[in-house]
């Protein structure tokens, strides 16, 4: 398996290079040069199979080339997803009718990004190890990527990781997660800006080539292809539960940075009969507004109760526009300078029209978000966050087709939310019991300005010596 930039101009790489380099050189990200594909049979054949079964069968063409043979990367996924709180590590449980829900809140920090980075962090530690290298990891977080990077990287060896995340708009919960690890090779940097200020800053930081080279810089947000790569698994997992390749399932997901969303469309070209998507947003509707219309418009950031989604700038749209514009970097090059000059991204028709061939979007407020969570509670006595719930309630209300099951993503346990959900439903969520302490553990935090200089002088200062 090779890789390309979807701007066109970064070297070609093999799987181990993408893992370790995150962004591409030019700026751009690297998706999979081409797609591999299971027929109907290959499909049918995951039926039965365990959930690291399924995830092993659809990671293995993207590792080929590199260090990763098939019994390593057969022991890292044994080895991840024990460790997850249930037995079918991602159940779907059926809300009514043809409307399902898959949770994807059974890891170590009760949110989505475990089920990739779990992986990704045992990955790192095995090429890592091949290769005799060390990394710095430096990485944005509008909540639950920071927690989950942090848990699958703490105490590695040979990883220093600096996570940014917006000071004051993450939930206690998703701050806690991250603050109270107290390792030698963890920094929780506060930074005075939203999310789309760190993100900048990462970006910033990946594009001084320099700096990139002298501390070996690595990702671990989904501009990470191995990110995506994990992800994938589980729509052909909850795909397979409901009676794929025979018959179509579709899924609304609550998006924020579209690469949760966009393994769901690479599951669809690698053969999952997928029908439809629906990108859940919140009152940060770039997104919603962009199926809707065709134009992407940059309207500023607003702190919301669903906090992770309080995104302007997706990166991963950027892999979805690369496949609009037939492939053509010099096209996205173009498309993404005026975008980040002009805050606005308009598409033609015709690639308009292959946008909405499967992809919907749908925006609640605040007042509606506690409004769904609320009725979801009331309706079926399942508790579910500010964040899954607009996946829930923009499922409903999208759906092209009611015979076809619509699989709505629970990104994250009501628990990492627990003031909206009680303020929505009146039922206070508690913490799982291994996580009962967290608001009496210790805190390790530092404030950093909205400075990519001042970036790179605390990465240099403090991260471990090669």
């Amino acid at each position: 398996m090779r890789y390309i930039s979807t701007r066109g101009s970064a070297p070609v790489l093999q799987f181990d290079d993408v893992l370790l380099a995150g962004l591409a050189r030019d700026g751009g990200l690297y998706v999979p040069e081409t797609w591999p594909h299971f027929t109907a049979d290959e499909i049918k054949s995951f039926r039965g199979m365990s959930y690291a079964e399924v995830a092993f069968a659809v990671i293995k063409p993207f590792v080929t080339g590199g260090t990763v043979d098939d019994d390593a990367l057969k022991t890292i996924l044994d080895e991840t997803y024990a460790g997850f709180n249930h037995t079918a590590v991602a159940p779907l449980k059926q809300l009514d009718g043809n409307d399902w829900v898959m949770e994807l809140f059974h890891g170590p920090t009760l949110a989505f990004k475990d089920y990739a980075l779990q992986v990704v962090g045992r990955l790192f530690d095995h090429v890592l190890a091949k290769r005799g290298q060390r990394i710095t990891i430096v990485g944005a977080t509008s909540g639950d990527t920071g927690s989950a990077a942090i848990e699958a990287c703490r105490d590695r060896e040979n990883v220093d990781i600096f996570i940014l995340h917006p000071a004051g708009r993450v939930s206690e919960v998703q701050r806690r997660q991250m603050t109270t690890v107290i390792a030698d090779n963890v920094h929780n940097l506060a930074v005075d800006g939203s999310f789309d200020d760190c993100q900048d800053l990462v970006k910033a930081l990946f594009n001084d080539h320099a700096f990139r080279d002298e501390i070996g810089l690595s990702a671990v947000n989904s501009i990470n292809w191995a990110r995506i790569m994990c992800q994938i698994a589980y729509y052909f997992w909850a795909g397979v539960q409901l009676g794929a390749p025979d018959r179509e399932v579709s899924f609304s997901v609550p998006s924020g940075n579209f690469g949760n969303v966009y393994a769901g469309y690479a599951a669809l070209q690698m053969g999952l009969p997928i029908k439809q998507f629906v990108v859940g947003s919140n009152s940060n509707d770039i997104l919603a507004r962009f199926f809707d219309k065709g134009v992407m418009k940059m309207d500023g950031v607003h702190p919301t109760i669903s906090p992770s989604m309080d995104i302007q700038v997706s990166s991963n749209f950027e892999r979805l526009l690369f496949d609009l514009y037939d492939r053509d970097g010099a096209a996205i090059v173009d498309l993404m300078t005026e975008f980040r000059k002009t805050g606005l991204m308009e598409m033609s028709q015709g690639q308009f029209a292959k946008a909405r061939e499967h992809f919907d979007g749908y925006r609640l407020d605040d007042a509606q978000t506690r409004a769904a969570i609320l009725d979801v509670y009331q309706k079926t006595g399942e508790l579910v966050d500010p964040h899954s719930v607009i996946g829930i309630a923009a499922g409903r209300a999208c759906n092209r087709d009611r015979s076809v099951p619509m699989i709505a993503l629970a990104t994250a346990h009501p628990a990492k939310f627990p003031d909206a959900v009680k303020q929505a439903s009146g039922v206070y969520p508690d913490l799982p019991e291994r996580l009962s302490d967290l608001y009496e553990r210790p805190e390790k935090v530092e404030p950093m300005s909205n400075d990519a200089d001042a970036l790179m002088a605390h990465v240099r200062k403090n991260r471990r010596a090669a």
